[in-house]
Parts: structure tokens; sequence; C-alpha cells
């Protein structure tokens, strides 16, 4: 039999009736206490918010040129290019 996770740590809300009740109805059809109900959505929540913060949304202009730009790259700049022949010779050295 699967051990239950353990649990330290307690948080507490205040909700709206009407929400608790959804809240109550949808841990039932699911056949879960509302407490794990409750932190399994709030976990889903968390996961989807952090990574949602790695996507990075360009408008469709804006991924053609970064397209371009990878396929595309521009010269080095004069400094660049001494810096990168720099790392060349220490890296042989």
């Amino acid at each position: 039999m699967p051990q239950k996770p353990n649990r330290t740590t307690r948080i507490e809300a205040r909700i709206a009736p009407e929400a608790l009740s959804i809240i109550k109805r949808a841990a039932q059809l699911q056949g879960r206490s509302v407490s794990d109900f409750v932190v399994a959505a709030a976990q889903d929540a968390a996961q989807g918010a952090i990574e949602e913060m790695h996507i990075i949304r360009l408008a469709a202009d804006d991924q053609r040129r970064f397209v371009d730009l990878l396929l595309n790259p521009p010269s080095l700049a004069p400094a660049m290019e001494r810096a990168r022949e720099a790392h060349a010779r220490l890296i042989r050295d």
C-alpha cells in the first residue's frame, strides 16, 4: 500500500462559501479530500506559473528576425574579434 506523503506544514486560506462549494464538489468527483484536491491544484498552478516564466514569446516578425540572425549572424565587431583571438591563444598555450 503506497505511503502518504509526510506533511509537516500547514497553510490556510479564506474563501467565499460559493468557491468552497465548488471545490468540495470537484474533490468529491475525483474521490479526494478537499485538502488533497486543493494541494494538487495549487501545485499544478505553481508548476504552470514557473514553466510560463521560462517561455519566450515573440511576434511573427520577431521570430523571423531571430531565425535570420541565427542563420546569418552579423560580423564580429573589432573588439570581439580581438577577444576571440586572445581566447584562442589562451586555449592553445
